[in-house]
């Protein structure tokens, strides 16, 4: 088949399309590459996954009409669309960019995959969404009402705009709410990242609400498994599902949306030493309080998504992290 891969040069979506390609499928992969973390890494990410069957096409999808001509050009099957502008703290400092990637960037793009009968359509989404939520694992069966940070609001509304292009257009879409994605390749901006620098400099690294904070880190392998196998789930109109009975991520639309993460969520502190362990040096700590934006626990039920798919993460904390740390000393020359 023919996939457009949104964000082809990010962290996620470079190995989606590897993935993708592997399987022999032809990728076409979309991506600005914005000075918001080193182009070149995401640069070194492209000349990785460059081969006879992936095209990429530097381009902005919040400009309608040149995502108008790139589904015009290509006869696409899927789309995966992992492009948007991250971050959580970045949103409290620039929010007008979150609206160009998130929401006008989104938008041009159910469009053009209701203009062109695109099969389905795979969208990033976030456990940011589930916001002030205390009750825990996170269930797409929860409310998620009460974002904390744009960037939170922001990928709600992406659900809600798939949802009423499934069910005005018949669009088949699945949202994937990502939980704390890490690993080789990964995003300079979140914490494995900026902790491993640190660590290697010398420098001090900052621990939020003094390290009583959780995540669910999920090894990038096992997030793009399970970003591959959805594709080929494709949703199905459900004639009997009613708002009063049935669960919000799932519609009489052919619409869903999933959890995907590792379902054991790890200590900060725990995180830091296996980070420790890996490098063989202990962090110089700052403890300080919780951040704005920032969320206490993020622990995801992924049980429909082991259902819809057969697979579940396979990648502990302790591997993962020394996989991350030995890409990071290799790649940076550490």
């Amino acid at each position: 088949m023919k996939y457009l891969v949104t964000g082809a040069s990010g962290f996620i979506g470079s190995r989606v399309v590897e993935m993708l390609n592997g399987q022999g499928h032809i990728v076409i992969g979309v991506d600005n590459n914005n000075d918001y973390y080193d182009v070149n890494l995401k640069i070194s990410r492209l000349e990785r996954i460059n081969n006879e069957l992936f095209s990429f096409v530097n381009m902005d999808f919040s400009n309608e009409e040149s995502v108008e001509l790139l589904f015009k050009e290509h006869n696409f099957n899927r789309v995966i669309h992992l492009g948007a502008q991250a971050g959580v703290r970045y949103s409290i400092e620039n929010p007008m960019a979150y609206a160009d990637s998130n929401l006008i960037g989104h938008l041009n793009i159910l469009e053009a995959c209701r203009n062109h009968k695109i099969e389905h359509l795979v969208y990033a989404s976030s456990s940011s969404v589930y916001g002030l939520n205390e009750k825990t694992p996170f269930e797409t069966s929860d409310s998620v009402d009460h974002p904390v940070s744009l960037y939170a609001a922001t990928k709600k509304s992406n659900e809600l705009m798939s949802h009423s292009y499934s069910h005005l257009y018949g669009i088949p879409t699945t949202g994937l709410r990502f939980f704390t994605v890490y690993g080789p390749w990964g995003r300079p901006d979140m914490a494995p990242f900026i902790f491993t620098k640190k660590i290697l400099d010398g420098e001090t690294i900052d621990i939020n609400n003094n390290g009583d904070m959780w995540r669910d880190f999920t090894y990038i392998d096992d997030i793009v498994e399970g970003v591959v196998r959805i594709a080929d789930v494709i949703p199905i109109r459900n004639d009997d599902w009613k708002v009063e009975t049935g669960t919000p991520a799932t519609s009489s639309a052919p619409y869903a949306v999933y959890n995907i993460g590792h379902g054991s969520p790890i200590n900060l502190m725990e995180f830091i030493l296996e980070i420790e362990n890996a490098l063989g040096i202990e962090a110089k700590k700052h403890f300080r309080e919780m951040q704005p934006g920032d969320v206490y626990k993020t622990y995801a039920d992924t049980q429909d998504l082991f259902e819809a798919t057969g697979y579940k993460p396979q990648v502990g904390i302790k591997e993962g992290v020394q996989k991350f740390v030995e890409w990071y000393k290799e790649f940076y020359n550490k």
